[in-house]
């Protein structure tokens, strides 16, 4: 056993989480919530010790970086990732979707085409609707049980609808790939011989199984550097959602000062002090803790191939690369989108995101958020038997 106990079970209901909000979305308080994109576990005691510093001086007037800011950012893509980012590159946000959302209005006009690859992140098609921008949807190929890419459709589809933007998702939000460098590389020749711009969601980055490896997308080459504005957050990484703290990375001084100028329209300047606290010691000496979270989410992995495998009930698991959201392959069942979603929530009493609601290509499918205790998920998984039993 590490340093670090992911076996704890917190009660996070009364606590305003949106993931244990039963009412709010209209939920009966027995099923087990396994859906939206964060972690039942406490995040590292050296964040928790760095925000209990900062609340504890008791002043929080407006606050800024500071230049260890920029050097503890360049040690850990450089560490991990072999990528050397410059203090200018960075521009601090909120968030990763509201990083997209600027980057959008930044880098098209309305009317204009952006191409996503579904399924994929919902807000992306959302975002780009919302703006009045056409949308543009390649979709993904299940090959036997692994997805990829149709690059031949993707140029086509460029072509064809004059995309001026796509919106990568790194790795890829629900179907669990790490795209190779040598996927990624072709994705970004075909965007540089079409002109095409790039931003890139590399939230889930650091969240990746032996033994693949994240590239970063702007690391390949300098060309695809001056096409694209890097998306990242420690918040999925170390369960700081809350906190609301994300960096997106622009080497082309032109492309970054049109994504400032988005961002500043919107009225916002700096991050909050906390989750400038919490993100500094995240990519200080947060390392350790990542270490043993992915070696739990292993396990977890493990027990629910071994479990489904076990019950041969006709739910597959997609084997998954990166992230901890588990791709659930539900179409031997033969039940519609609404049945499927209805059999979890009412009678296995889990509580799953649809996985149309991810795109054309998620019908018959649902994603897992096994970030929890395994006494958590042994208790959804039998629940599901009991279900099938039934």
């Amino acid at each position: 056993m590490g340093k670090y106990n992911f076996d704890l079970v917190y009660d996070r209901t009364n606590t305003g989480a949106e993931k244990y909000d039963f009412a709010g979305h209209g939920i009966k308080d027995d099923v087990i919530p396994m859906w939206v994109a964060d972690m039942d576990f406490k995040t590292s005691d050296e964040i928790i010790s760095a925000l209990e510093r900062t609340a504890k001086h008791g002043i929080f007037g407006y606050t800024d970086a500071g230049a260890d800011y920029s050097v503890v950012l360049y040690k850990w893509y450089k560490e991990r990732f072999n990528w050397e980012i410059m203090p200018g590159w960075i521009t601090k946000v909120p968030g990763v979707v509201y990083a997209i959302f600027s980057g959008v209005r930044a880098l098209t006009k309305e009317n204009e085409a952006v191409i996503i690859c579904q399924p994929v992140y919902h807000p992306f098609a959302q975002i780009v609707n919302a703006l009045n921008r056409k949308l543009v949807v390649n979709e993904l190929k299940l090959n036997g049980q692994k997805y990829e890419i149709d690059f031949e459709a993707f140029e086509k589809q460029i072509k064809e609808n004059d995309v001026k933007l796509f919106i990568l998702c790194s790795p890829h939000n629900p179907v669990g790939r790490v795209w190779t460098k040598e996927e990624l590389a072709k994705l970004g020749d075909i965007c540089l011989k079409h002109n095409v711009l790039v931003i890139a969601d590399e939230i889930h980055a650091d969240l990746v199984f032996k033994p693949y490896k994240h590239t970063v997308f702007a690391s390949i080459s300098d060309e695809l550097a001056g096409i694209t504005i890097t998306c990242t957050a420690p918040t999925k990484t170390f369960n700081l959602a809350g906190l609301q703290a994300a960096n997106a990375f622009t080497k082309n001084a032109d492309l970054r000062a049109a994504f400032e100028k988005e961002c500043a329209k919107t009225g916002y300047g700096l991050l909050n002090a906390m989750g400038l606290a919490a993100a500094k010691a995240a990519y200080s000496r947060g390392a350790e803790w990542l270490e043993e979270l992915l070696e739990y989410l292993e396990g977890n992995k493990a027990y629910l191939k071994k479990t489904l495998e076990e019950m041969n009930c006709g739910i597959n698991l997609i084997p998954c690369e990166g992230t901890y959201l588990m791709w659930l392959d539900c179409r031997a069942l033969k039940m519609t989108d609404e049945e499927l979603n209805n059999f979890f929530l009412t009678k296995a009493k889990i509580w799953l995101n649809k996985g149309v609601t991810f795109g054309r290509g998620g019908s018959g499918f649902m994603r897992m958020n096994i970030a929890c205790p395994r006494a958590t998920l042994e208790r959804a998984l039998n629940n599901l038997k009991n279900a099938f039993a039934k």
